[in-house]
């Protein structure tokens, strides 16, 4: 959703980054948590917006273990938007659970528009971006702030961080959840999001979930790869308006988007789930013959 080429939002690449991490929205914690409460299943998907008219339509698929995880989404245009503009992606990370924590160790995304195709990927190592490529190679701009290696340092991936986990025993849909701070890399850009709590809600999926989400107030910090003078970046660095309301992945203390909404000169940018379908996965049983 974030781009810096233009004030205009382009809703075909909206709804992917969004589904890949809208920026990145939340700080994965590496506090401990039993085993037994830190494995499930999620399959949900969205519906973008703009204005209220649909734009797209997307996919997000989560499988978190005892000691592994995986991430995958899929989405594109829809609707009347896509007799004008076609666009489609995918986006996947992968990584270890180390105690109770998600620690990403590869990313991968992909966007095909009617004007070209792009695709990134990312190794890390513990929050550090080991290797990172964008094919093809975006042109050098001297306007741009350059990345250094510190701030590819203590940094999630966009998918990863999109993963909030609540440390503690108490229920994680509550105020504690939006009392953070992250850092995120794009393999472009390294930018910042604070959050804060708003309110509690319930909602209804068309399929799965009904009960509450903890809604947080997200403030967008551009840090480096960026061209300061873009009226993108002053336009959503200036936003006050932004929320995420995140629902529970059920056996584990993970919270996920549930819906996004982000103010743009053309209207309401809205992504909501439709779908919501999560459950626990029992412990793996180790084989004593």
């Amino acid at each position: 959703m974030i781009t810096d080429r233009k004030m205009s939002p382009r809703p075909a690449l909206w709804l992917l980054r969004a589904l890949g991490g809208l920026c990145g929205l939340a700080l994965v914690l590496a506090l401990p948590m039993p085993s037994a409460r830190a494995q499930g299943k999620l399959e949900a998907h969205y519906e973008a917006t703009l204005a209220g008219i649909p734009v797209g339509r997307g996919a997000w698929s989560v499988d978190i273990l005892d000691d592994v995880f995986s991430a995958s989404a899929s989405g594109g245009t829809a609707g009347l938007l896509k007799t004008f503009a076609s666009g489609s992606g995918t986006a996947a990370a992968q990584g270890r659970v180390v105690n109770g924590a998600l620690v990403s160790t590869n990313y991968n995304a992909s966007t095909t528009t009617s004007k070209k195709v792009e695709a990134i990927r990312m190794v890390l190592n513990n929050g550090t971006i080991k290797e990172y490529a964008i094919e093809p190679e975006p042109p050098v701009d001297p306007d741009r702030l350059p990345v250094t290696d510190a701030h590819r340092r203590g940094v999630f991936d966009p998918m990863t961080g999109a993963m909030l986990r609540v440390p503690g025993n108490a229920d994680p849909l509550g105020p504690e959840a939006c009392r953070i701070g992250n850092a995120i890399f794009d393999g472009r850009m390294r930018y910042d999001l604070k959050f804060d709590f708003k309110r509690m809600e319930m909602v209804k999926a068309e399929r799965g979930y009904q009960g509450p989400v903890v809604v947080c107030a997200i403030y967008f910090a551009p840090v480096a790869g960026y061209i300061p003078d873009r009226p993108v970046i002053k336009y959503l660095a200036a936003q006050r308006n932004m929320e995420i309301a995140f629902a529970p992945v059920l056996g584990t203390r993970i919270l996920v988007p549930f819906r996004m909404v982000i103010p743009t000169p053309l209207g309401t940018a809205m992504l909501e789930a439709t779908q919501f379908i999560t459950s626990a996965t029992p412990p793996r049983v180790a084989k004593t013959n």
